[in-house]
């Protein structure tokens, strides 16, 4: 399988980008790597392999540009043409770091929506308590969303928890202020019907305050809402993890303590680091689009890149395809 990867996006691009690649090169022997950018900034990081391509693109997109007008008018940047790439079958899927606004705006006007699909969605794998993590989407591609939106998603989402997180009856959340089936405002209350008819193993309304706890496997709710439970989800982990180790340099007994405990602190940290998991996704287009944090390093990129690959390996886009057609069709 081909992935096309943003070698020029991302706050440590190009050298988390090109070091991450190598990684995934040496454990993932039935990849091949299209890797987009400045040819000789690329080269310095790269490892030769036979199995990876370097395409010299003149032109970035920066976090400051203009989302929609950047992808239109730097058509040699690194992020379009990997886009295009991807648009032409090229590639089966792309990755990027960069420009958040941007990629979607590229994914949705160079790969485009899947028949049927009324909106994409973005989605992500976020911590919990027990360490398996729940898929959250729509994180913040629709601000706006209608009831046949939140239904496609948890659709999308379902597939995508059965197919490449390994789960054999994924739990269906619908993110609300309670839990009884009466709460919430016009959208969820008019989603919660739906998805009670829906072939899903729906659970009902969820709360913000469960979500960690791993009250569903997949939490649907619209881009608004989604994008500010994320943002408090990454606020919290970062603060608790400065609290602590506050708490530990305070004193030359906490930082005796803090040295016994260290590798326990590590793992904290990682369990708390949603990018672990891979990307955020960009359900609902005719290849795999994903994400991957800004602030990614050399190890999230690997993740991200094994996350691409077993969205190809399944033949992802396909299975929602064909979901979403009976699903429309059961409506009819």
């Amino acid at each position: 399988m081909k992935i096309a990867i943003d070698g020029m996006g991302g706050d440590h691009a190009p050298k988390a980008i090109v070091e991450g690649v190598n990684e995934a090169l040496k454990d993932f022997p039935n990849i091949e790597i299209q890797l987009y950018g400045k040819k000789e900034e690329l080269e310095k990081y790269i490892v030769q392999n036979e199995r990876v391509e370097i395409i010299h693109c003149e032109e970035v997109i920066t976090g400051d540009d203009e989302p929609v007008r950047s992808v239109r008018r730097k058509k040699d940047s690194s992020m379009t043409r990997m886009l295009e790439a991807v648009h032409e079958g090229k590639a089966d899927a792309c990755i990027s770091a960069g420009n958040t606004g941007a990629y979607m705006s590229g994914g949705l006007f160079k790969v485009g929506r899947i028949d049927g699909v009324l909106r994409p969605a973005l989605a992500t794998t976020l911590p919990t308590i027990d360490g398996k993590g729940f898929l959250m989407l729509d994180l913040g591609a629709n601000a706006e969303a209608k009831p046949e939106n939140l239904v496609q998603f948890a659709i999308m989402g379902n597939i995508y928890a059965k197919k490449v997180r390994g789960i054999e009856k994924p739990r269906v959340g619908l993110l609300n202020i309670g839990t009884e089936e009466h709460k919430g405002n016009e959208l969820t209350k008019s989603v919660y019907e739906k998805l009670q008819q829906a072939d899903l193993h729906f659970v009902g309304n969820v709360e913000a305050r469960d979500l960690l706890d791993g009250v569903a496997d997949v939490v649907v709710t619209d881009g608004f809402t989604g994008n500010m439970v994320l943002k408090s989800i990454e606020g919290t982990a970062g603060a608790l993890m400065k609290m602590i180790k506050d708490v530990f340099m305070a004193s030359a007994k906490g930082k005796l303590a803090a040295l016994l405990v260290k590798n326990e602190l590590k793992g904290l940290k990682n369990k708390l680091d949603y990018s672990e998991h891979g990307g955020a996704l960009l359900f609902g287009l005719q290849a795999p689009v994903v994400k991957a944090h800004g602030s990614s390093d050399s190890r999230a990129i690997y993740n991200t890149i094994r996350q691409a690959a077993t969205m190809v390996e399944h033949d992802i886009v396909n299975v929602m395809k064909q979901a979403i057609l009976e699903s429309q069709k059961e409506q009819e």
